[in-house]
């Protein structure tokens, strides 16, 4: 994330702790947090209204669950870019958020640095991805 602009980021968890916790995980990587959400049903409008960079979403919420929130997001914009938090890191359930399409996973029990660590490498692989796409199309 060293791009000269701030990366647009919408963060998606019914527990406001947690989106705190992610919103100093982004303090010093050049992110600006747009817009904030509770449940899946409003963080699909605010993705279509702020169209953001990185969209970090809890899978377990109220109204529409995160893992139904990025297939509506992905059939959509099938470039987004969706890290999932999740308290549970059984391979079936990393599968299937994976095979869902998002870009990665982070137990909501990492610590800090580990999630700053994640959230990067995922970021900097997805970048590199898509500028080799771009080469080759």
């Amino acid at each position: 994330m060293n791009e000269k602009r701030k990366v647009r980021v919408l963060l998606v968890d019914d527990e406001m702790h947690i989106r705190e916790l992610m919103k100093v995980a982004l303090k010093d990587m050049n992110a600006e947090v747009v817009a904030e959400a509770d449940n899946g049903k409003e963080a699909l409008e605010l993705f279509r209204q702020h169209k953001p960079e990185i969209t970090i979403m809890d899978v377990n919420m109220p109204v529409m669950n995160g893992l139904e929130t990025l297939k509506a997001i992905k059939s959509e914009f099938p470039d987004a870019f969706v890290i999932m938090l999740t308290a549970v890191s059984s391979i079936k359930a990393v599968q299937e958020i994976l095979e869902l399409g998002a870009s990665g996973y982070i137990r909501k029990d990492t610590s800090l640095p580990e999630i700053k660590q994640g959230i990067k490498e995922t970021w900097a692989e997805y970048m590199k991805e898509k500028k080799q796409g771009k080469k080759n199309a």
